[in-house]
């Protein structure tokens, strides 16, 4: 009973610490409408500075993606702690918009070395027999952090003193107090190796997966990419056509996105991987035709309700697609597999991303948003048909 007690005290701190490096990674999202009235910059280089973020995600994901594996859970955690001191010490030091493309780097680094080497280290400290809970304590953890970072900077941005620094400021502080906690965890990888055995992953797909991967994998893309254009212009829409410029609604509205979907990733329980995809896809294109409707008569109730709706149909359909190629996936590939599967999820929140910023210049934030919305409407019809004729095995 206390092994049990202790096993579960670890699982939850570690979990904290989780939550920490995540909110740091979305805490500018609400931040960027005062930058721009900083340095003067226009909404393409919002969506490029939001996408650098991708881009070492995906770049961490590829290169090192397998470190912890080897070298251990919490080196590559500090690693990851560290990053996002440097990032918080960047968007601090900002005195123009390179130090914002410095900021979003390291925040993406942080986010990559953290977020396979979190989600294992939190199931591996949980007691026996308690995966399951484990599993939400990691899904809460990640999606529950990205949501708490708008929300944090949000608030503080709105109601305390200097709403550039004061965020950073605290969130630098939180990382501090997350180092400690994490030196006194325990290491999970017993074997380690030196850091002279970590190699690049080549994205592959076993010919088995390739029937499953493909709508999965556009169902992923369509969500996150959902996700990549709610953190980056979802501020600047409120402000500039709806004229609501208090940061901590425009938090709290992109918070609600994540939070809906760690909410729809738990739903996943219920109705069954076989239900989930084709559910997510109907549910995700319910919530990209309300942000049509948003963008199209100016209504903040059509906001929130896509950010609900969106962000459950993101959590249902990506879990059900992370499911649903583990399961097809032969065991000594299924890593190398589910890497692959983030790398086109985070290529979602960056590609369509920048196309948007290219588009605002010449139609405009609705018209670019609108573009978006079809582009992604046809991506899930399709994989939506595609699943309904061939539905996916179950599959834990």
């Amino acid at each position: 009973m206390d092994g049990d007690r202790r096993g579960w005290r670890e699982c939850l701190l570690s979990g904290a610490v989780f939550v920490v490096c995540m909110a740091g990674t979305t805490l500018p999202t609400p931040l960027y409408p005062l930058y721009q009235e900083k340095f003067g910059f226009s909404e393409l280089t919002v969506t490029v500075v939001y996408a650098v973020y991708a881009f070492a995600v995906i770049g961490v994901l590829l290169l090192a993606g397998n470190a912890s594996d080897a070298v251990g859970r919490r080196p590559v955690l500090l690693w990851g702690l560290g990053c996002a001191a440097a990032s918080a010490i960047c968007f601090l030091s900002a005195t123009g918009v390179g130090w914002l493309y410095a900021g979003r780097l390291l925040s993406g680094l942080s986010a990559g070395l953290f977020t396979g080497a979190a989600t294992a280290y939190v199931m591996e400290l949980a007691p026996y027999g308690g995966a399951s809970r484990a599993t939400f304590v990691a899904t809460a953890a990640n999606m529950g952090g990205l949501g708490c970072g708008p929300l944090l900077a949000g608030v503080l941005a709105q109601y305390a003193a200097w709403p550039l620094y004061l965020p950073f400021a605290v969130h630098l502080a939180l990382v501090a107090a997350s180092a400690a906690v994490l030196l006194r965890l325990p290491e999970t990888v017993r074997e380690r190796l030196p850091l002279s055995t970590v190699r690049p992953q080549r994205p592959a797909l076993p010919p088995q997966v390739r029937a499953v991967f493909g709508p999965a994998a556009t169902a992923s893309f369509a969500g996150f990419a959902l996700f990549g254009v709610f953190t980056s212009v979802s501020p600047a829409f409120l402000a500039r056509s709806l004229h609501l410029t208090d940061h901590a609604l425009s938090g709290l509205v992109v918070a609600l996105a994540f939070f809906a979907s760690t909410a729809g990733q738990l739903a996943v329980g219920r109705v069954g991987v076989r239900r989930s995809l084709p559910l997510g896809c109907a549910v995700l294109l319910a919530g990209l035709a309300l942000l049509a409707g948003a963008l199209r008569w100016d209504l903040l109730a059509l906001v929130v309700l896509s950010a609900l709706v969106g962000g459950c149909g993101q959590g249902l359909s990506f879990r059900g697609a992370l499911s649903a190629v583990a399961a097809v996936s032969p065991a000594d590939r299924r890593a190398e597999v589910i890497s692959t599967l983030f790398v086109v999820a985070y290529a979602g929140i960056s590609v369509p991303v920048i196309g948007v910023g290219f588009l605002t210049g010449p139609i405009g934030l609705e018209g670019a948003g609108l573009v978006f919305i079809l582009c992604m409407a046809v991506l899930v019809s399709t994989a939506a048909v595609y699943l309904l004729r061939r539905p996916v095995v179950a599959g834990t």
